[in-house]
């Protein structure tokens, strides 16, 4: 497992300031080896101090941030992460992937 962890933290940090993806497509950018929500188990296995792998800019299919449904405070954190970075979300707390979704890349084996 921890190199499919690795896979997907090396995906994750392609994301650019201000854009986001989604599970499903970081998932598909790995040749469907591995699920939406094996992507979302990744980053939420990711330790504190990995700074370097932008976990935030990660989110749901509909746009919305998935973390932290038993800590609110967690939404709290990655929202204002991407609000820091420009990333804006709508009254009903949705991101608008076509704004600011990332294209993203080629897939890895």
């Amino acid at each position: 497992m921890p190199g499919a962890f690795e896979k997907i933290y090396e995906i994750v940090r392609r994301i650019p300031r201000g854009k986001v993806a989604t599970y499903g497509q970081v998932s598909s950018l790995l040749c469907r080896r591995y699920t939406p929500l094996f992507v979302g188990w990744a980053l939420h296995a990711l330790p504190g101090g990995r700074l370097d792998i932008p976990w935030h800019r990660v989110l749901n299919a509909r746009g919305r941030i998935s973390v932290g449904r038993l800590d609110p405070s967690a939404q709290q954190v990655q929202r204002a992460l991407l609000e820091s970075e420009g990333v804006r979300f709508d009254r009903t707390g949705r991101c608008d992937l076509s704004i600011f979704g990332w294209s993203g890349d080629s897939e890895i084996g």
